[in-house]
Parts: C-alpha cells; structure tokens; sequence
C-alpha cells in the first residue's frame, strides 16, 4: 500500500514541488491550498498525468476545526498516514519592527506557528504505524530578519524549537520530526512581502553566489521523508547555499 502524505500549501513554491516529488517517489499526496484553488488543481494533474496519486483539500491551518477535518478526511480516504509536510504560511510585507502591529504579528504566528502546531498535533494522533514530519522554517529564523519581517524570523524560529522538542517526545514511538531551512529561493513569496527584486539583489551574498529553486528545497525535504534519513530527527538542515 503506498504511503500517505499531508503537504500544506501545496499549490506553488517550494510545497507544489515537494508534492510532485514525493508523488514521483511514490508517496500518495494529500496537498492543501488556502486561496489557489486553481494552482492547487494544476499541481494534483500534474501527478496523475505523471501516474501519480493526488488530492487537493481547502484548508486554512490557523483554524482549529479545518485542520482537524484534514486529517479526519485522510483517515476516512486511506486509513493511515505516513508523513506530513508543514510548509502553509505567510511573509508579512518587509518593514522595521516599530511599524509591525499587534494584528500583523498575531497572523503572522497564528498562520506560519500555530498551524504547524496544529497539524503536528493531529498528525502524530494519526500515524500509528510511526512516520516522519518535515517542518520548513526559513534562514530568517538565525539570521533574525533585521528590517526586514522580525515577525516572521520569530514565527520560524518557534517552529525550530519545535521540531527539536517534538522530535525527542516522538522518538520512542518511531516518529521523526526534522525541519529544513531554506535561504533565498526563487518562489513568488518574496513579491507578496513588497520586494520582487529581493532574491535577485540578494543572490550576491550567498557563497554558492545565486539563489536556490523550489525543487532544491523539495529534494531535501523529500529525503527527510524517506527511509534514507531514518535515522536522522531533530534535525534542522540549512537548504541555503552556505548562507
């Protein structure tokens, strides 16, 4: 029976790419979408064009009730789950911490820490036969942001401290929780904070001296996720070209 994953944000960036690489590794790929309903849907055809197994589910994690109906349903449709990547969340428009407000710092750690919070909780409810969690944090969260989004640099450093206490809880139960950092990635995320040009005028600080794609950062995850890393949690792997 092939095995079962969760991708939240599946569909662009780094979450459609790590779906279209577990789907081609053989995992059937339950991924979610908040609002892109129709790059959701593109990202599920993709793998069945490519004999792959995909479903696309609306769902918002910083709601309590839609997270838990998640994982309800994957239960209901394939009666196990074997995986779960944690990749929903937001980048806040770049700004100094002065101008950050109460409203903007709440959804940003409603949406990109407690979602992950709430999809760990009901993942390890589900994985019974054990399983392996990836959280994506981000470079932000030892780098700090400076000037830039503190709001998100701090939502992704809780994620870290996270998987780290997750994974030493989950261990007994063969249970493996780890987490990837990726750096400066060419995905749609960095025009949504305000600075289309980030990644690009950036690029030159990083020692491999260009950016990082979504299926990079995929490839990784993907590996945390198999076999081959079985022996690897509380884990945080930098995908960030020495940055």
């Amino acid at each position: 029976m092939s095995r079962v994953l969760i991708v939240t944000g599946g569909s662009r960036g780094i979450g459609a790419a790590t779906a279209r690489l577990a789907a081609d590794d053989g995992w059937t790929v339950v991924l979610t979408y908040r609002s892109e309903e129709k790059a959701a849907r593109n990202v599920v055809d993709e793998i069945t064009q490519a004999g792959g197994t995909a479903q696309a589910m609306r769902v918002d994690v910083s709601e309590e009730d839609e997270v838990v109906r998640l994982f309800n349903d994957c239960q209901d449709r394939h009666r196990r789950l074997d995986g779960l990547v944690n990749n929903a969340g937001i980048l806040p428009p770049i700004g100094s911490l002065k101008d950050i407000s109460t409203e903007r710092w709440t959804r940003t750690l409603t949406i990109n820490t407690t979602g992950v919070f709430l999809c760990c909780r009901e993942a390890i409810k589900s994985m019974a036969r054990g399983g392996s969690i990836v959280n994506v944090s981000s470079m932000a969260a030892p780098l700090g942001a400076p000037n830039e989004f503190l709001d998100y640099a701090a939502s992704k450093g809780a994620v870290e401290s996270m998987t780290i206490g997750l994974a030493k809880e989950m261990g007994p139960v063969g249970i493996r929780v780890n987490a990837v950092r990726p750096g400066l990635i060419t995905t749609d995320i960095h025009q949504s904070a305000g600075d289309a040009g980030r990644v690009e005028r950036l690029a030159v600080s990083v020692p491999l001296r260009r950016a990082g794609t979504p299926e990079e950062t995929a490839a990784a995850i993907v590996w945390l996720l198999s076999d081959a890393a079985a022996y690897v949690t509380g884990s945080i792997l930098p995908v960030s070209g020495g940055r």
